[in-house]
């Protein structure tokens, strides 16, 4: 199934594209449910009946979603439908990563605060996994 403008995922309807990446591909779409703007990344035709690439892309969602960090999106929703497996996320206005890059580097403090900060939020949801499974 195409996405489009227009197309129909579950409670959200498709705006517009924002972006695409190794992962999937991100739009902007209208959640009728709330009435609110959010980001749906979905995971591409070529890859949605790959087994390995739908559970990474399930796993993914549910790491994500496990988080709770001001600089980690807040997860909405995950499903699929119509064979076009999808995770909403909030919407973040605003520049991209490469555009911010592409003016100036960032400053020396936050390049090494905001990866030691995900990674300090990675090992306490492992640690947590970790328990859970034993």
């Amino acid at each position: 199934m195409p996405v489009t403008a227009g197309t129909r995922l579950g409670p959200y309807e498709v705006l517009a594209p924002i972006g695409a990446g190794g992962m999937g591909e991100v739009y902007r779409a209208r959640d009728s449910r709330l009435g609110r703007e959010v980001a749906l990344k979905i995971l591409p035709a070529a890859f949605a009946s790959d087994p390995d690439r739908v559970r990474r892309f399930e796993q993914e969602g549910r790491a994500a979603a496990a988080l709770n960090h001001p600089n980690i999106v807040v997860i909405y929703d995950a499903g699929s439908e119509g064979g076009v497996f999808y995770v909403a996320t909030e919407l973040l206005e605003g520049e991209t990563l490469r555009e911010r890059l592409a003016g100036s580097t960032l400053p020396v403090r936050k390049e090494s605060i905001m990866p030691s900060r995900l990674r300090a939020g990675w090992r306490r949801r492992m640690r947590r996994e970790l328990r859970t499974a034993i």
